[in-house]
């Protein structure tokens, strides 16, 4: 029912997908993957004999740099409609203040990380709300809105196969440890808890992350989410409350996060490319300042 493109994010492997639907009338891709990567999806759509011109449609689950950073420069060049949230749209048409705000995140690793973010035309945006159906290259679609890890993320659901973008967390293939991704600014505990039990209710047959691949044992990995999303806020809250500063929470989680990571089985590759897709820094900056507006401590 859908391909799989590596796009070797960083030169690593299996970090970061694209996924490729063919239909009646054309292909469709869920997720770009960022612009630093957009050689590689190019390449990748080669591989499996699909031409540029194959490509009509582009569903995003949300307009975060890694997952929609090639989006304009691929509507650009195919003439695909981008299908996106309807709080995240006006920022795929012009991205400027979301590329403001993620350059005082990254500095000078901006172009490193994520090349260039080109803007989508306005007229090849299809504006999604719960519950739309898409027809995507021909194909039934239905968006799911699913806040938690951002107020703008949509997953996206086709016949018993839910594509869950960030909401069901990060699971690198050959591994069950789960890493959460929580940055700012709208990490929200709450409502992420209220995604994943709407996308359990629904009963998928199989769940495919962005971050990485298809995954079978549903209620399992929903459970392991919710249950990781009470560990880190719990830690970090404590550490808050002990009056540790941001700068010490950023120093010290890379390690409780790695050591997370070993003992659930992940070898030190798999620690590495953890961190490679998931920043621990940006765990701490996307808690803490939820403590901060929804919680009211003082950090």
């Amino acid at each position: 029912m859908f391909e799989t493109l590596d796009l070797h994010f960083q030169g690593e492997p299996e970090i970061i997908a694209s996924y490729v639907l063919r239909g009646p009338r054309g292909v469709a891709l869920i997720e770009t993957g960022p612009g630093s990567t957009s050689d590689n999806l190019l390449r990748g759509l080669m591989r499996l004999g699909i031409a540029k011109e194959e490509v009509t449609d582009i569903l995003l689950t949300h307009i975060h740099l890694d997952h929609a950073g090639a989006a304009g420069y691929m509507a650009q060049l195919t003439g695909a409609t981008v299908h996106v949230h309807h709080v995240g749209a006006p920022h795929m048409i012009d991205p400027s203040k979301l590329l403001a705000s993620a350059g005082r995140i990254y500095g000078d690793q901006m172009g490193p990380l994520w090349g260039d973010f080109l803007p989508v035309p306005a007229e090849q945006i299809n504006i999604l709300h719960d519950g739309d159906v898409i027809d995507a290259a021909g194909i039934p679609v239905k968006a799911i809105d699913t806040p938690g890890h951002a107020y703008h993320h949509m997953a996206y659901w086709m016949d018993g196969i839910c594509f869950t973008g960030d909401v069901a967390a990060v699971r690198l293939p050959g591994y069950d440890h789960i890493r959460l991704p929580t940055p700012p600014p709208e990490f929200h505990l709450e409502l992420w808890k209220e995604s994943v039990e709407k996308l359990r209710a629904m009963k998928p047959d199989v769940i495919v992350p962005t971050h990485y691949g298809p995954k079978e044992d549903c209620n399992d990995h929903f459970d392991s989410v919710i249950a990781k999303l009470d560990v880190l806020t719990d830690y970090l809250r404590q550490r808050v409350l002990a009056g540790d500063s941001a700068e010490q929470m950023m120093a010290e989680l890379p390690a409780w996060l790695a050591e997370q990571a070993r003992r659930e089985g992940v070898a030190e590759e798999g620690v590495h490319r953890y961190e490679v897709v998931v920043p621990s820094y940006m765990n701490v900056t996307g808690v803490l300042r939820y403590f901060r507006k929804v919680e009211g401590l003082t950090i």
